[in-house]
């Protein structure tokens, strides 16, 4: 009997102890699961950017080259200087100028004598034709001596306008405000008339920036764009991290390059601090005008699966899943998805570092931080935010 109630005693405690292993194991279980951050996709109006490369050229270049040839007598200017229309850059000798004008103002004297002569000769033989005391070719031939005088005298006068231009051209002035560059022929040197590039001078409170847009994207996205609309535009220096320069659309060409299929449309940057420098490489970025609705997740919730894109989701059984997508345009440290992802999923929003598709989760609920982001250009004040995306 004793031996009987022995046995059923240890075949309860068994069962109890049995029991008990199994809620330890499914407690262990439920404790083991990995705490994820998980959010559900933001759904927002947004406009498309497009990048394009370009080199920033000034408005107005000029290689300077004097217009008449001589000696370099000074230097006016400080290189690398600012300098404005009419500045004084080089002083060429003027003496040999100056002796021609001297030379011509003592000729037009010499001729207006001359010519005053011929004129009383001519007055006087128009009196005695009246009184028949000359022949009539001799008058003639006198008026005839008073018409060339005449034209010496313009020639001679033409002549010293020249000398003077010559004379003001030895003093050679800036033609634009901008800023100057190094002197290329020093002081004491010989320069040729429309030949030697004395420096070069580039405007500086504005400048360009040209570039190419294919047929199909001006088709679709700017279509209905003209010079008129100022269509805004950000500007990235090389180096930089963000679009920190704002300017506008202000030229778009007249035709389609058949050779390229692409558009040349140019924008102004004006730039009052002169951290603009015509030659340099920067990126363009334009928003195209339609507004449409994207799936927006953070950038570092997209996984690489050799040549394809993923998502990891949450199912109703807090597992995750892998989901194919196709992402879009960034937006500071968001992307939009344009397909693959719709309203109302759950993902992991720190993508698949820690964790694998069919792996269960314990979800730990976030959400997207957007408010800093600009998805649109509309109010204009949004172009500030995306600058710093």
């Amino acid at each position: 009997m004793n031996k009987h109630l022995i046995a059923v005693a240890l075949a309860a405690a068994s069962l109890t102890l049995v029991a008990c292993t199994e809620e330890q194991v499914k407690e262990t279980s439920k404790q083991q699961l990995q705490v994820i951050d998980v959010a559900e996709v933001l759904v927002k109006p947004v406009q498309n950017w497009h990048t394009y490369t370009t080199r920033i050229e000034s408005p107005e270049q000029v290689a300077l080259m004097p217009r008449v040839s001589g000696v370099i007598e000074h230097i006016a200017f400080n290189e690398g200087d600012n300098v404005k229309q009419g500045d004084l850059l080089f002083k060429l000798d003027e003496r040999p100028f100056l002796a021609v004008v001297a030379s011509l103002e003592a000729q037009i004297v010499s001729a207006k004598a001359t010519l005053k002569q011929a004129k009383n000769e001519a007055d006087r033989a128009l009196r005695l034709t009246v009184s028949k005391a000359i022949s009539a070719e001799q008058a003639e031939s006198r008026t005839s001596t008073l018409r060339q005088r005449e034209a010496q005298v313009s020639a001679l006068q033409a002549q010293l306008k020249t000398a003077q231009l010559d004379l003001e051209f030895s003093s050679v002035r800036s033609p634009i405000n901008g800023v100057i560059s190094r002197a290329n022929i020093t002081k004491g040197n010989n320069v040729r008339a429309g030949q030697s590039i004395l420096t070069s001078i580039v405007s500086d409170k504005a400048m360009y920036a040209y570039f190419d847009v294919d047929e199909r994207t001006w088709n679709s996205a700017f279509e209905n764009v003209t010079a008129a609309s100022k269509q805004q535009v950000i500007m990235q220096k090389v180096g930089q991290t963000d679009f920190a320069y704002q300017g506008y659309i202000n030229f778009i060409d007249n035709q389609i390059n058949p050779a390229t299929g692409t558009l040349r449309v140019r924008a102004i940057f004006n730039e009052e601090n002169n951290k603009l420098r015509a030659g340099s490489f920067a990126r363009i970025r334009l928003a195209s005008n339609a507004i449409t609705k994207q799936v927006i997740v953070p950038d570092r919730a997209i996984g690489t699966d050799l040549k394809n894109r993923f998502i990891l989701i949450v199912d109703e059984n807090n597992k995750l899943q892998y989901k194919l997508v196709t992402v879009g345009e960034r937006y500071g440290n968001l992307r939009t998805i344009t397909s693959g992802l719709q309203q109302g999923d759950i993902i992991a929003v720190n993508g698949p570092a820690r964790v694998g598709p069919g792996m269960p989760i314990t979800p730990n609920s976030v959400t997207i931080d957007s408010k800093n982001v600009a998805f649109t250009l509309s109010p204009i004040d949004n172009i500030n935010l995306i600058a710093k995306q």
